[in-house]
């Protein structure tokens, strides 16, 4: 081969050199193969463990009231005569409302009136004839039974005259009622009778509604255990061992609401009123919080969400929500170390933050977590760290949220 191969190329006989020629090549070829590069790190984003001072919260879902929701009823029976007000405004208190049509009730004033004339007649005819009868009683002009008729005339037209005095103030009551006014500065809703209808009587529902909604308030039920937590921290802010100067009433808890769109009222609320005792076939207990509503932005009928704070918890540990594996109970995360070595670690859930979750235990401040992709990693494998961005807060304009 050495030989062969020294011979200049020109040389050589072309028989010869093709085989050789190809076999140099191919050991050529052979050499200047690479090694294969080592095989690449997979790439995950990871976090680091977030530790501070963290509020626990709880979250109620309830029904916006108005603060007073007031039916307006036809107090007499009628005809409506008109509606006086534009639906869906806001009205203020004494605005008329509705008419009734009034001929019956002026005629009963007309009638109790002719009564009053009648009984004021009589009356001044008793006084007239107890007078004259008095002073011939005395001389024995007349006799004693005919004073003592006399006597109980005048008494019997003093009591007709008031009794037509009462009618005539009764009747004139009845025909106020034919203006219905609205007894409360408010909202007024969608009229559930129209002009010319016969309205009133018992079987007859509201004609309307005025909501006075601001201050709106919300009514909203909860269980045994958040009850306790809320009057925990009510007692203590009434004793002042929250360490915290409350300008607010005494044991009032400051409330957030959350309306269907996610949003946060802009005015804090508080608890106005409660029920007594729980409802044990619910085992719920209601209470009611006000929140200045000055805009009426908030109508009542209304879904919402109130949110309160309960508790801090001091240099809490947490991590993404998604980052947590849960398997049969058990809960862990995979730590990730300096060089970038995976070790998965169990860990003991608390509550949740939005799309955080505290760790009571397992971790540590400053340690890192893998964040996505944690059904590809196993424990013990090398991986590429990337530090990724979080956003603990849900897309919707929503305040942060606790689930105890």
């Amino acid at each position: 081969m050495l030989q062969v191969s020294s011979v200049p190329r020109f040389c050589q006989p072309a028989g010869l050199m093709s085989p050789v020629f190809l076999l140099v090549l191919v050991l050529l070829s052979a050499c200047s193969e690479q090694q294969p590069p080592p095989p690449k790190l997979p790439e995950l984003p990871v976090v680091e463990v977030i530790q501070r001072d963290q509020a626990l919260e709880i979250e109620m879902v309830g029904q916006t009231h108005g603060s007073s929701d007031v039916p307006i009823r036809a107090r007499v029976d009628g005809f409506l005569e008109s509606m006086d007000f534009i639906e869906g405004r806001n009205v203020e208190r004494g605005d008329l409302l509705y008419t009734i049509d009034d001929t019956p009730f002026q005629t009963a004033i007309s009638e109790a009136q002719g009564g009053l004339a009648e009984a004021e007649t009589a009356l001044a005819k008793a006084k007239a004839d107890l007078q004259r009868i008095r002073p011939l009683a005395g001389i024995n002009a007349v006799s004693q039974m005919d004073l003592d008729a006399a006597v109980a005339q005048h008494e019997a037209a003093k009591g007709a005259l008031q009794a037509a005095q009462a009618q005539v103030k009764q009747a004139t009551i009845l025909l106020s009622y034919c203006r219905i006014l609205s007894p409360i500065s408010g909202r007024v809703g969608i009229s559930q009778a129209e002009v010319g209808e016969y309205v009133g009587g018992a079987a007859n529902g509201p004609l309307n509604f005025v909501s006075q909604v601001d201050p709106i308030r919300v009514r909203f039920s909860i269980d045994e255990k958040s009850y306790l937590k809320i009057a925990r921290k009510r007692i203590d802010r009434a004793s002042g061992e929250d360490g915290q100067d409350h300008k607010s009433p005494k044991g009032a808890l400051k409330m957030a609401l959350i309306l269907a769109d996610g949003s946060v009222h802009d005015h804090k609320g508080q608890v106005v009123t409660s029920n007594a005792a729980l409802d044990p076939t619910t085992g719920t207990f209601t209470l009611e919080a006000d929140f200045p509503n000055p805009d009426r932005l908030v109508l009542a009928g209304q879904y919402a969400r109130v949110r309160t704070n309960i508790d801090v918890r001091m240099g809490a540990l947490l991590v993404p929500q998604r980052s947590i594996i849960e398997l049969q109970g058990n809960f862990s995360v995979f730590v990730v170390d300096a060089q970038g070595k995976i070790e998965q670690r169990k860990v003991v859930p608390g509550p949740k933050i939005n799309r955080l979750q505290i760790i009571a235990s397992g971790l540590k401040a400053g340690e890192r977590v893998v964040l996505e992709g944690v059904q590809k990693v196993k424990n013990g494998m090398t991986i590429k760290p990337l530090a990724s961005a979080f956003d603990e807060v849900p897309s919707s304009p929503s305040s942060p949220t606790t689930e105890a």
